[in-house]
């Protein structure tokens, strides 16, 4: 693991901040040997313990000379010199900060993120007139110690749009963008935000970011990764952030909705968070040692979304760097150990399961139940064959239509407790003392509750716990700004990074407990703020001062995720289907993929395309196979899901370029995006790639841009009239119908334009 730093500001004459300063640099250098974990420390010396230190004479409060940990980091022989053969050595100002720390009195503190947050007043900024809410003053007051400015806000194209993609995922509509620019009103800001937060399609922008948490998939993941349905618990996703339901009673739900008092059907299902994880159906496993890996998926799993920790380096030993032990683990593992039935299940919804239906199938099948009900009053009084054979036959009928149901894989716990205990280097076959299930001690205690997984799912909101409200905000701000107050989102320990704003990250996480746990009510507070609203573009000076924009002297500029970039073709060309959920679909891929990635001669070798609307759906519904990911999505860093993802990479290859000139859903999305064009966008060159580019960046173009495009439509109409079958082969790419009354030579040729556009940085990248 390695320790990420954003240089911190102190202030003139302040004291080292042990927290900020110290315990990062204890952390990355000296805790694997001399800290939490005993079964690996050298010399009985913790220097993440105070009094370990002092005993051992380690650290003597304000003399370095006497002070062994001062004189080993400096010591003129390599050998004796700590830490021993670094791969990245203390540097001399690390050195002379550790000496200053114990010149002042080597004072310890406990761990930032392990305190309750508390509500810091605003702080005083010199430009007054720039914040517009609370979050504002806390930017502005870091900035003004850099000596910085913030940018001015960006023009209302831009700023609709980012809204529009950040909180739907999606572009805004030109009558959306008109309507924008033309209200001049002092709410417009707010009824905009409002309005994108009412969309359905808010839902599914949400559930794209959890579903990595959830490691939401189509498949297994284990042996041949066999297909599983799991849909409906990702439209129980979309559903929940639509209906905004409050974040506590949404972690309640994931953790132990099968175990609330008078349960619903919807908090049911929202207990398949913790059945989304890899499962095998290998013949020759054992299912011992599978029921332990799905236990440890959901102690692991547990750990990052709500604690951001990573409990799982203490699987096999007491944490070498956080206050985690070995038997915290399988205390918290106990939580998770009791699921019954078959580990080595095969098929598509594994018990324990449940039927999902519609309320469309509801009713159908309330209808079926009321025939049969009627048909058995009529054979008592009625006992003629007729009568008996309509009875059989309607009972077949509504059997076949029950079992046709989808099913969803959900929590439940053993009716007798199975025994947990301590597994010896985390080996399943190695028992070793029992435990029953527990928290870590330094935390809050269990809140009284039913059953120990109800009292967790608790426990996981309680307002008296430090670190769930903290790491869900972060994680929010990242989705807003491109990176987390914290930047490892996934780790608030030791290892972790210091926060760029940490009273800031303290404010929004009591904001967003005081305001009911209340999703949108965070997300407008963070979109409507001057740090949000301002320009991403950047001077030279500005990029050289602060390369990741951590301070936020300026707007966040970044990449979209996978999906978002198909969507957003498809949005443009007309293409997109908006429908809500339902099961997963198969767009274009390329042929035979399966059948050279996936395992043996399994069912699920053959990938079927589907046709029709589901060619088109948004990314968030395509079959999510681990072992073969979507290759488009794969080609932009999107995770195959074997594991909780907090944080998606962001790369810059070839291979995305290739993909979005060559992939079949981005041709047929720029031939039909030029039909488009053809059809809606006027009679002369000049209005047509005016309303190309305001449908596809909201913007009008350039006169270079203008220019450029024009050269390139003659370009390519002299070549396709040239070789009028290569315009025939790039418009038949897909099977959306090719319009016969236009010209093929020149909807190849504004084929070429529409690819352009579409290939544009800006097309894929937030500004």
């Amino acid at each position: 693991m390695v320790f990420l730093c954003l240089t911190p500001i102190c202030e003139a004459n302040e004291r080292v901040n042990f927290n900020r300063d110290i315990r990062p640099l204890l952390s990355t250098h000296c805790f694997a040997c001399h800290g939490p974990d005993a079964s690996i420390r050298k010399a009985e010396l913790r220097l993440d313990v105070r009094e370990s230190a002092l005993n051992k004479n380690a650290i003597v409060p304000g003399k370095p000379s006497a002070s062994g940990i001062i004189n080993r980091i400096e010591h003129s022989h390599p050998d004796k010199r700590m830490p021993p053969k670094p791969e990245t050595p203390l540097t001399s100002g690390e050195k002379a900060t550790l000496r200053s720390w114990v010149v002042e009195g080597a004072q310890y503190s406990t761990h930032w993120a392990w305190v309750l947050p508390r509500r810091a007043p605003a702080p005083p900024v010199k430009n007054s007139s720039w914040p517009i809410n609370g979050i504002d003053y806390f930017i502005l007051a870091r900035l003004e110690r850099e000596g910085l400015k913030p940018s001015s806000e960006a023009n209302r194209r831009t700023l609709i749009r980012r809204l529009s993609f950040d909180l739907t995922g999606l572009p805004p509509t030109s009558k959306q963008v008109d309507k924008f620019i033309a209200d001049l009103s002092n709410n417009a800001f707010d009824m905009l935000v409002d309005s994108l937060l009412a969309s359905p399609h808010f839902g599914e922008r949400m559930a794209q970011h959890w579903l990595d948490l959830a490691r939401y998939a189509d498949s297994d993941g284990y042996h041949d990764d066999t297909t599983r349905s799991m849909w409906p618990y990702r439209d129980y996703v979309i559903k929940s952030f639509n209906d905004n339901k409050p974040f506590d009673a949404f972690t309640r739900e994931q953790i132990a909705g099968d175990q609330i008092r008078n349960g619903t059907l919807e908090q049911k299902v929202g207990s398949a968070f913790h059945r989304n994880g890899p499962t095998s159906s290998e013949g020759g496993a054992n299912p011992e040692e599978y029921r332990v890996k799905y236990a440890a998926d959901r102690v692991n799993t547990t750990a990052t979304v709500w604690l951001g920790v990573t409990l799982q380096c203490a699987e096999c030993h007491d944490h070498k760097f956080d206050p985690f032990t070995q038997r915290e683990y399988y205390q918290f593992f106990a939580f998770f150990d009791q699921v019954p039935g078959n580990h080595l299940f095969r098929g598509l919804s594994a018990p324990p399961s449940i039927e999902v239906p519609s309320p469309e199938q509801t009713a159908e099948l309330m209808k079926l139940d009321a025939e049969v009900v009627a048909l058995e009053v009529q054979s008592k009084i009625n006992t003629d064959e007729a009568t008996q054979k309509q009875l059989t036959e309607t009972k077949k009928r509504r059997d076949a239509y029950r079992g046709a149901l989808p099913k969803l894989r959900i929590m439940q716990d053993t009716v007798k407790r199975t025994p947990t205990n301590i597994l010896i280097r985390g080996d399943f076959s190695r028992l070793g003392d029992p435990v029953e299930p527990g928290i870590p001690v330094f935390l809050p205690p269990l809140p009284a509750a039913e059953t120990p997984r109800l009292a967790l799912a608790k426990w996981l909101v309680d307002p008296a716990n430090p670190l769930p409200a903290r790491v869900v905000v972060n994680r929010f701000w990242a989705m807003m700004f491109g990176t987390g107050i914290v930047k490892t989102a996934e780790d608030f320990g030791s290892q972790g990074e210091w926060p760029s704003h940490p009273k800031l990250l303290d404010w929004l996480a009591v904001e967003f407990v005081e305001s009911g746990w209340d999703v949108k009510h965070l997300l407008k507070c963070i979109v409507s703020s001057a740090a949000y609203r301002q320009s991403s573009a950047v001077g030279e000076s500005l990029r050289q001062h602060d390369p990741e924009n951590r301070l936020l002297a300026r707007g966040a500029r970044f990449r979209f995720p996978a999906e978002t970039v198909r969507d957003n073709a498809l949005f443009v060309s007309g293409l997109l289907a908006k429908r809500l959920g339902g099961p997963s679909v198969k767009p274009y891929q390329p042929a035979g993929l399966w059948m050279e990635m996936s395992y043996g001669n399994s069912q699920g070798k053959s990938y079927k395309q589907d046709h029709g609307e589901s060619l088109y759906r948004r990314g968030l519904y395509t079959v999510w196979k681990r072992s073969v990911l979507f290759p488009a999505f794969a080609a932009f860093d999107a995770p195959n899901r074997e594991e909780c993802t907090v944080r998606r990479p962001r790369t810059n290859t070839p291979l995305q370029a290739f993909v979005l000139l060559n992939d079949a859903t981005f041709v047929e999305s720029a031939r039909v995006f030029a039909e488009r064009v053809l059809r809606e966008g006027g009679n002369n060159f000049e209005s047509q790639i005016g309303f190309a580019m305001e449908i596809a960046l909201a913007r009008p173009p350039s006169s270079s841009e203008r220019s450029v495009l024009q050269s390139l439509l003659t370009d390519m109409f002299m070549h396709y009239r040239r070789k009028p079958e290569e315009a025939q082969n790039i418009i038949a790419t897909g099977e959306w119908p090719i319009s016969k009354d236009l010209d093929p030579v020149t909807l190849a040729a504004w084929t070429s334009v529409a690819q352009a556009i579409l290939n544009l940085d800006e097309m894929q990248t937030k500004e």
